[in-house]
């Protein structure tokens, strides 16, 4: 059984179902699927991380992504557009190289170190004065991440799979130390496997089976404009390494992003009335173009992200509960590492271990032992 039939819970389906396993169940809180943090995603995709986990996690996932419709029999909207990361300072761009020999280790060797010349031609609206350089990936860039979540779960429900709809967990009982029953506004389910998948809810879902998570919301926002005809269709994400200011084409307009280093962590994804003019200001400043945006500040949105302490998902079984396992903390990565994190956890169900990652690294026990991964490339 999964608990969130989210981007992530959906790909875990497809994944047992393709492995063989023949009773899946998906547990959808909303009368419909995507409501939560699926919805509300930027649809970004990339290998440029510091973590080798991450990296591992992005080889799996977006070659999986450039064949999803080959896989699965529905499109996802795969764009590979890249992500270009600008570095203003000398330890930004030491950074990225530091980042890109660890890449090449472990087989992503098509990331390229841009000149800021480079950077100008691909992107010639950008102020550029204060660019030192800077890092391309060009198999990086964007999904649709309604379409993929719909691509697996369909499939996944076309395999034999079952999804139960207004079917919010209340309550979780243990036998033995044993998942046994998951207690739903639907209805009541016996099983020994439970997938918790709940996204930023997460830690609330694991608490019902008597198991510590530490995961916690934090709201991110995303302002869409209206057409906006100087940045190419094919133009890549562009991060601003200065202030973490990045945007990215989206129909005949753009869709900008900036995480604000002073959110607190939060239940609610309501929008900040000011954040339009506090993302524009960043905005004009590394495009000056950008003053004549038009942006419907109602049309702004906001989502949250299951934020883990050292910024890197937590994967596998529970120490504390047997048949409970963890698909959570992703923080701002659950969309792209959706494929990845789908064959981990049906490996882990299935066979106990999994061929992806160390996935004993990934495991929540790292936290009280002293193991964090640190990722530092969070947008």
């Amino acid at each position: 059984m999964i608990a969130g039939a989210g981007i992530v819970g959906s790909s875990i389906a497809w994944h047992l179902k393709k492995a063989g396993c023949r009773n899946v169940l998906l547990l959808e809180r909303e009368a419909s699927q995507g409501q939560g943090s699926t919805g509300k995603s930027m649809g970004g995709v990339r290998a440029q991380f510091a973590t080798e986990h991450n990296i591992r996690m992005s080889l799996y996932s977006i070659p999986f992504y450039a064949r999803f419709e080959e896989m699965t029999g529905s499109p996802a909207g795969y764009r590979p557009h890249g992500y270009l990361f600008m570095a203003t300072a000398q330890k930004h761009l030491d950074y990225l190289r530091a980042n890109r020999r660890l890449q090449n280790a472990l087989g992503l060797v098509n990331v390229e170190e841009w000149t800021r010349e480079q950077i100008v031609a691909r992107v010639p609206l950008l102020r550029a004065d204060d660019i030192l350089g800077g890092a391309y990936g060009p198999t990086d860039g964007f999904v649709d991440p309604w379409l993929a979540m719909e691509g697996f779960a369909n499939d996944a429900l076309g395999r034999g799979a079952e999804m139960w709809r207004n079917a919010e967990v209340t309550a979780i009982d243990v036998t033995s130390g044993r998942i046994a029953t998951i207690r739903t506004t639907a209805g009541d389910v016996a099983t020994r496997v439970l997938i918790n998948a709940t996204g930023p809810r997460a830690a609330r879902l694991a608490a019902l089976a008597g198991a510590a998570l530490p995961v916690t919301p934090l709201r991110r926002m995303i302002c869409p404009t209206e057409p906006f005809p100087g940045i190419p269709k094919d133009c890549p994400m562009v991060i601003d390494m200065s202030d973490g200011f990045h945007f990215r084409p989206e129909g005949r307009g753009l869709l900008m992003a900036w995480s604000d280093p002073s959110e607190k962590p939060a239940d609610e994804p309501v929008v900040d009335p000011l954040f339009v003019e506090r993302i524009m200001a960043r905005a004009v400043e590394r495009v000056p173009a950008f003053i004549d945006l038009t942006i419907d500040p109602r049309k702004t949105w906001a989502g949250l992200y299951e934020m883990s302490p050292d910024h890197h998902c937590i994967l596998g079984p529970a120490p504390e509960v047997e048949g409970l396992f963890h698909a959570n903390g992703f923080s701002g990565h659950g969309v792209m590492h959706a494929p990845s994190t789908g064959r981990i956890l049906a490996d882990l169900v299935l066979t106990g271990t999994t061929s992806i990652v160390d996935a004993t690294a990934l495991s929540v026990r790292r936290f009280a032992e002293g193991r964090e991964i640190h990722e530092t490339a969070v947008l």
